[in-house]
């Protein structure tokens, strides 16, 4: 079967962030966060908004005025949710 390079869904998008956010230690700054998403810089600020909007994702900022973005309750329950899912989908091969 032939190798085909797709673009990443929506759903996978929003997990790889969240995953980067969950995997720095629950802090980043959002320009490292947008280098290790791999995306645009107008792609990602969407959905950085979306993910803000839909209180997944939350910005702190420290005493030194640096800001970091963090997940909330939420963002950690759609990863595990997320694991849930694929882990169906692979089960049964769909």
């Amino acid at each position: 079967m032939d190798q085909v390079v797709k673009k990443r869904e929506r759903l996978e998008v929003i997990h790889d962030i969240l995953s980067i956010i969950r995997d720095k230690n629950n802090s980043i700054k959002p320009t490292p966060l947008l280098r290790y998403a791999n995306l645009s810089t107008k792609s990602f600020s969407e959905y950085q908004k979306e993910l803000l909007q839909k209180n997944l994702i939350k910005e702190v900022v420290d005493r030194k005025g640096k800001k970091y973005v963090t997940l909330t309750d939420k963002g950690f329950a759609y990863l595990e949710k997320y694991k849930l899912i694929s882990g169906f989908i692979e089960e049964f091969e769909l």
